[in-house]
């Protein structure tokens, strides 16, 4: 797991961006998810010194691999034994990779960004529908009593592989 800094710049762009795309289909938080996706994008295309390509299907391609980067907001320092999640409608993508951050949240609210944000690391598309667990909507997950918003594939933090510095 890699802690970052949230830089001023990254977090500017990521509000252009979501401005711009508005609401999207199949949105589990009806478009609020929107700043932390990108934000996402922004620290990982940092992190992997890339350009955004930002299509359906992936948005960063760094060594020839094609990663869709898949964020999700937090509270705190993400556990080794947090789940990380793609919804069954994203098993389409044409990506090589998911990549999964994390980025600090507090009190529902934006204004109280942490500064922090975890690149939790990366795992194959092809294989991750087989690795993961299974969770049909409306189900509560069994370990942390979640209830599931739509159909998903879970996986640990800690099964998750880590990119190279």
């Amino acid at each position: 797991m890699i802690e970052i800094e949230i830089k001023p710049d990254w977090v500017e762009a990521a509000w252009k961006k979501s401005k711009a795309m508005g609401r999207i289909r199949h949105s589990i938080t009806k478009g609020n998810g929107n700043f932390a996706g990108f934000l996402g994008e922004e620290i990982a295309k940092d992190y992997l010194g890339v350009e955004s390509e930002n299509t359906y299907d992936y948005d960063l391609i760094a060594d020839g691999i094609k990663y869709d980067v898949k964020t999700k907001r937090c509270t705190s320092r993400p556990s080794t034994k947090y789940d990380c999640t793609i919804y069954a409608y994203n098993t389409k993508q044409k990506c090589d990779r998911y990549l999964f951050v994390r980025i600090g949240y507090v009190d529902k609210s934006w204004e109280e960004l942490t500064g922090k944000a975890w690149i939790l690391g990366y795992y194959e598309k092809e294989d991750f529908t087989k690795d993961a667990r299974f969770l049909k909507k409306g189900s509560l997950d069994g370990f942390n009593k979640f209830k599931v918003m739509d159909d998903c594939y879970n996986m640990k933090i800690c099964n998750l592989k880590q990119l190279n510095a």
